[in-house]
């Protein structure tokens, strides 16, 4: 579909043959990001993961984020940390056996825990502010501005005060990531003296790159650009993992045949150990599948990051001008009835037998992208949900409060840069499975 909106020609794809065509056929010449206002901003001049230019930066930052955080070895170096904060979920989540808790916010705070751990190397005590900065950003990320239809117009993002706004915002951000950064760089050394092999975090890196340490790349990073990778890191990571746990949540306790199905398979596969072991996830058969129809029904970005085509091109006879603003909807794709039975039914047992995966090669099911730019975090965030998952259903029972019935339950999508939903999600849980000390 074609829009003209404002000075941009814009294309929405909600179809999977016209996804594939963008992200695969076309691949390289729709691999660069349109400027906007907002990300411009915040990403430094476009020197992040996710919205900086295609060319040889955008290919060194990526790399060092997927060998260096992304890795399957590397995620696995990460099992101490999960298993800590996943050990604090269940005693945070126990504390309130028998009455609600918003789960919603329970979530987000361990999933961000993780994440900050996994960067700094140690719980971060700017969190919780930081934390609620990304969220008074996410609706300024999320909406269409005037000066981004109108590029041509600079006065634009001072006469509606957007640009002051995202400015003040990020100067608040950038406060509290230079602290952050400045309070790693001290202990880190002297903690490391003597300590042959050990575990490098996400700073770590960014900042051996740096000084220039590293023969493999023929720029360095400087602080602004550290700033961006992190920011992008912990923006990301955090708010579309805990969306897609929340929502598989919300839609268990909507059909309880799926929820108690869950439970006894997670039960069946940990009692043998008394605690939700990593090792063992992988023998949790329907828990991906729950995982696989949440991403469906509910992607982690509904509309992927626009792309933009360095070239004028055509597409099935669709002439498309150059720098057009590419956008994807994968909400809309993932619910199509031409290739889903009963696309709006959260229906687990779809993928029984189905090689469908979200790695980029089935169109009809792309919740991470396809192609060049598409999430580079699917192993981590898709074992942060599975554990999360795994441990919420393993330990307790679940039940709605105040007498509610599932079909009280609101179940209205916010959209943003994350498909969050509309209220949070309050629980009470049931202790069934008491956490073991050891």
């Amino acid at each position: 579909m074609h829009l003209q909106l404002g000075e941009v020609y814009t294309i929405i794809v909600s179809s999977a043959e016209y996804a594939k065509e963008i992200m695969k056929t076309h691949d390289v010449n729709f691999a660069s990001r349109p400027r906007m206002l907002f990300t411009d901003i915040v990403s430094y001049g476009y020197t992040n993961i996710a919205f900086s230019t295609y060319g040889n930066y955008w290919r060194q930052v990526r790399k060092i984020c997927t060998i260096e955080l992304f890795s399957r070895k590397r995620v696995n170096s990460f099992q101490p940390i999960r298993e800590e904060e996943f050990t604090n979920l269940v005693k945070v989540v126990a504390s309130h056996n028998g009455s609600p808790i918003n789960l919603t916010a329970t979530i987000s705070s361990t999933i961000f825990t993780i994440i900050s751990r996994i960067i700094f190397g140690e719980r971060c005590k700017l969190q919780d502010e930081f934390i609620l900065l990304l969220n008074e950003a996410v609706p300024v990320a999320a909406g269409l501005t005037v000066a981004d239809l109108f590029p041509s117009a600079n006065w634009l993002q001072f006469v509606t005060g957007l640009r002051p706004k995202i400015e003040r915002l990020q100067r608040k951000v950038e406060q509290l990531l230079e602290i952050m950064i400045n309070e790693h760089k001290q202990p880190k050394s002297k903690a490391k003296e003597g300590q042959e092999g050990a575990q490098e975090d996400l700073v770590d890196v960014l900042l051996k790159f740096q000084d220039g340490n590293d023969s493999n790349l023929d720029f360095c990073l400087t602080i602004n650009n550290m700033k961006a990778i992190i920011q992008d890191v912990f923006g990301a990571g955090g708010e579309t993992t805990s969306t897609s746990i929340n929502w598989a949540m919300a839609e268990m306790i909507k059909d309880p045949r799926v929820m108690k199905k869950a439970q006894i398979e997670v039960r069946e596969v940990f009692d043998r150990k008394g605690r939700v072991d990593e090792i063992c996830i992988k023998e949790l058969k329907y828990l991906k599948l729950i995982v696989m129809e949440t991403l469906r029904l509910h992607p982690p970005a509904p509309l992927l990051l626009p792309r933009e085509n360095g070239q004028a091109c055509e597409i099935h006879g669709y002439h498309v001008p150059v720098k057009s603003k590419i956008i994807i909807n994968a909400w809309a794709i993932g619910r199509d009835p031409n290739h889903w039975t009963e696309p709006d039914r959260f229906y687990p047992e779809r993928f029984i037998d189905s090689s469908i995966d979200y790695k980029g090669g089935n169109f009809e099911y792309i919740p991470f992208g396809a192609g060049r730019r598409m999430c580079p975090a699917i192993t981590l965030a898709s074992i942060h949900i599975e554990l999360a998952l795994a441990t919420l259903l393993y330990h307790f029972d679940w039940k709605l409060p105040n007498g509610m019935k599932v079909e009280d339950m609101d179940m209205t999508e916010e959209f943003g840069a994350a498909v969050r939903r509309k209220g949070d999600l309050y629980l009470i849980p049931v202790t069934s499975r008491p956490l073991l000390v050891r």
